[in-house]
């Protein structure tokens, strides 16, 4: 398993520079970060509980802290702190983080979609 050596946060572009034991440095941005947080909140506590955060293009991170020598807690600017990042799942965040992406925007469309129609019922 890797091991996180170094965090880095950019206030400015709202990025977060991760470092590995094995000398890779991986870029994740407060918003991915944020909207697969890896809280009960967000991940639930089964696959169909998961939730989908939405409008976090601005949000920052306010604080980081170590937890242990496994993890870490991130306090975004929204108010959302209860999610540890182990080192494990974020190896797992900056190595998918594309696909991870991908399938979050299309589950935004998916709900933008939904939302938008209304069943229209024809009364003879």
């Amino acid at each position: 398993m890797q091991q996180v050596t170094k965090l880095h946060y950019h206030a400015v572009s709202k990025i977060l520079d991760v470092y590995f034991d094995n000398d890779c440095c991986y870029t994740l941005s407060a918003e991915l970060l944020r909207t697969h947080s890896p809280s009960a909140e967000v991940q639930g506590h089964s696959p169909e509980q998961k939730q989908l955060v939405m409008n976090k293009q601005s949000v920052a991170i306010t604080h980081i802290e170590p937890v242990g020598h496994y993890a870490v807690r991130l306090t975004f600017d929204d108010g959302h702190n209860s999610g540890l990042f182990s080192w494990q799942y974020l190896h797992h965040l900056a190595l998918n983080q594309d696909q991870l992406w991908q399938d979050y925007i299309h589950a935004v469309q998916e709900y933008s979609e939904q939302k938008d129609s209304v069943p229209i019922k024809f009364i003879p």
